[in-house]
């Protein structure tokens, strides 16, 4: 039992450092000033429109997601819940504190850029590392992929990023050279950095919120 608590309690420790991440990660793209990723820009779209901070907005399109996600039958984690809140937090809390410069120089905002994912792809190893459930966006792509089960996932995933990205830029969000970086280059990094830490997302079992409820069931049981 007292394993099992442990375990949970580092799992816990280790989704917030990569929500922290790639909250982050997040920022330093935005902050490179070469243009935003597609979310990014959706997001900064929606900020700029409505008044609504940037993180706020975050947790509002990820509440959205989640929804449409349960409408769809995708399994939800509590990871997923704190994804959409706390990403979304993190980023004001980044943003208000103002310690990471907006790059004017456009050589090093491409450097900056590519930094920024790294970042966000070091965060997503530590949060889909504690198989707490997937991000809300992720579980959209899931829940469509089996909705839709004869539409090839990349394609999938493409029409997401490509529709937000439209939204995004419609509604003023700066699109740029670091757009494409992001697009293309996301996966390459995401890819290395996996690699490098050896991290097989095949080998990961992901828990639902039902799982998790039933796991600290038992625990509470034995105590």
């Amino acid at each position: 039992m007292k394993k099992i608590i442990q375990s949970y309690f580092f799992r816990l420790l280790r989704l917030f450092l990569g929500l922290f991440l790639y909250a982050l990660g997040t920022v330093i793209t935005i902050q490179a000033n070469v243009g935003l990723a597609p979310w990014e820009a959706f997001h900064m779209g929606l900020s700029q429109k409505t008044g609504i901070s940037f993180g706020k907005i975050v947790i509002l399109v990820g509440l959205l997601i989640v929804m449409v996600s349960v409408i769809l039958k995708e399994k939800i984690g509590f990871g997923t819940v704190l994804n959409m809140i706390f990403i979304g937090t993190f980023c004001d809390l980044i943003i208000d504190w103002n310690f990471i410069p907006r790059i004017d120089n456009y050589g090093l905002g491409i450097l900056f850029m590519l930094f920024g994912l790294f970042v966000i792809c070091l965060g997503s190893y530590f949060y889909i590392g504690s198989a707490l459930g997937a991000g809300p966006r992720d579980s959209l792509m899931i829940g469509l992929k089996k909705k839709f089960s004869s539409i090839p996932v990349g394609m999938i995933r493409g029409l997401i990023e490509g529709t937000v990205l439209l939204l995004g830029w419609l509604m003023g969000a700066k699109v740029g050279l670091g757009t494409v970086i992001a697009v293309f280059g996301i996966s390459f990094i995401l890819q290395l950095t996996f690699k490098f830490l050896r991290f097989n997302v095949d080998d990961l079992h992901s828990e639902s919120v039902t799982e998790t409820v039933r796991n600290l069931g038992v625990i509470r049981k034995e105590s």
